[in-house]
């Protein structure tokens, strides 16, 4: 016997109540997003490889260790599963020029893929909203965005998270950072662990991000590389800085800060929260002003972020955030030949009029599919038997509502008097 297939690991099935949960969640991404002027751009899965190679960095983790990488069997090309957003969502700009119409404010959702361990709130398929601006050199685009994520979480009522900035700055003072670093890691050789030491004269700036606790200390005591930055990357992070102050917005400047991609430049930033264990940020995101450049695209100036759809569902749940089921307006019931032809078509008169119908199937006695109705959760049965069928008539029945007696009706009367049942309810509640 052929043992049951199962989900690949760490790609999860998001079953109906879950999804309905979703939706309800994107609907309001969808709306925030909205209110600041961003625009729904969607972009392929799959991508070519060396568009991720260019963009995030050869000597990455991403690149190194976590991309669903592959070759497509047609013709020899090298194909990946998007471990991110912001490189096809770049790739795309190029490619179809909209950076040479006007500024651009872009948002995407969807599934983004790495080979990493599963656990909670990190997934092998995971869900990302990707937002991206393009086109505004300024501090402003830059605090926006954090600012809009304060409002985000002050929507979905969830606390506790908190702010974390630091400035980049720009390539020539972070490769003079660079040199100083990698003299200082040099000298302390001996304390540095295996993934430390690969990353010495590659990516000397992850060091400092690492978790071991063994290393935190050293890298606290490292050169920091806001003592590199010039005037203007230094009056960049003050103009951030000032808004966020202006706003009320609590931060802490976190100078080891880095972020994981090669791209970023400026002001990098991470809303963290210590509800989901060791994988605590829940959004991040900075400025990347040179990888359109990088990608084949002219000189564009860029900020964006990201958000784990995961995480932010999980800490919605943790904080009591459960949304109702959804639930239809009225379950329909019916026994009998006549009846059933009949019920079709009084279930999509009812829709017309904007009217939630479940149209009971798969038969059963009037016993059996009331209770379907009343487990349903319905606010009404509509009941149609062969009696009924014949003169054109249908029972209606509040199911939530006390004292209300059931009535017949004519068809073509079911839609108005559920309607003004369900007015009356919202004014008494």
């Amino acid at each position: 016997m052929s043992q049951t297939l199962q989900s690949v690991r760490g790609m999860n099935d998001i079953l109906p109540d879950e999804a309905a949960f979703w939706e309800l969640f994107e609907d309001s991404i969808r709306s925030w997003l909205k209110a600041y002027g961003y625009r729904p751009i969607r972009m392929p899965i799959v991508e070519p490889t060396p568009l991720f190679k260019r963009a995030i960095g050869e000597v990455t983790d991403i690149v190194e260790k976590e991309m669903y990488s592959f070759e497509d069997s047609l013709n020899g090309e090298q194909l990946t599963l998007r471990p991110e957003g912001t490189a096809g969502c770049v790739r795309a700009l190029i490619q179809h020029n909209l950076a040479a119409r006007q500024t651009q404010r872009l948002y995407y959702i969807g599934q983004m893929f790495r080979h990493e361990r599963p656990q909670k709130g990190r997934y092998r398929q995971f869900h990302q909203v990707g937002v991206e601006a393009f086109g505004f050199d300024g501090p402003d685009v830059d605090a926006e965005m954090i600012l809009m994520g304060a409002r985000l979480w002050d929507d979905l009522g969830l606390d506790g998270i908190a702010l974390q900035i630091n400035s980049l700055g720009q390539p020539a003072e972070r490769a003079e950072h660079r040199t100083a670093l990698i003299a200082y890691l040099e000298q302390h050789i001996d304390l540095l662990d295996d993934d430390a030491k690969r990353r010495l004269h590659t990516n000397p700036l992850r060091i400092l991000d690492t978790k071991n606790p063994a290393l935190q200390a050293l890298c606290a005591a490292a050169p920091k590389l806001i003592d590199y930055l010039g005037a203007e990357s230094l009056a960049h992070f003050e103009g951030v800085q000032q808004i966020l102050r202006d706003a009320g917005i609590p931060f802490t400047v976190n100078p080891r800060l880095v972020r994981g991609l090669d791209y970023y430049n400026l002001t990098v930033f991470e809303w963290v929260t210590d509800k989901l264990g060791a994988q605590g940020t829940v959004c991040a995101g900075g400025r990347y002003d040179g990888l359109v450049e990088q990608l084949g695209g002219k000189p564009t100036p860029a900020c964006g972020f990201a958000m784990g759809v995961e995480r932010l569902i999980a800490l919605i749940k943790d904080s009591g955030g459960e949304p109702a089921a959804p639930v239809p307006d009225v379950y329909l019931v019916h026994q009998g030949e006549a009846a059933a032809r009949l019920a079709f078509r009084v279930a999509e008169g009812l829709r017309d009029q904007g009217i939630d119908v479940l149209l009971h199937c798969g038969g059963g006695s009037f016993k059996s599919q009331m209770k379907k109705a009343d487990g349903s959760g319905a606010s009404f049965a509509v009941i149609i038997g062969d009696e009924e069928a014949s003169t054109g008539e249908a029972q209606l029945k509040a199911l939530r509502a006390e004292g209300v007696a059931q009535r017949k009706l004519k068809v073509d009367e079911l839609a108005e008097a559920i309607i003004d049942h369900m007015i009356d309810s919202d004014e008494e509640e």
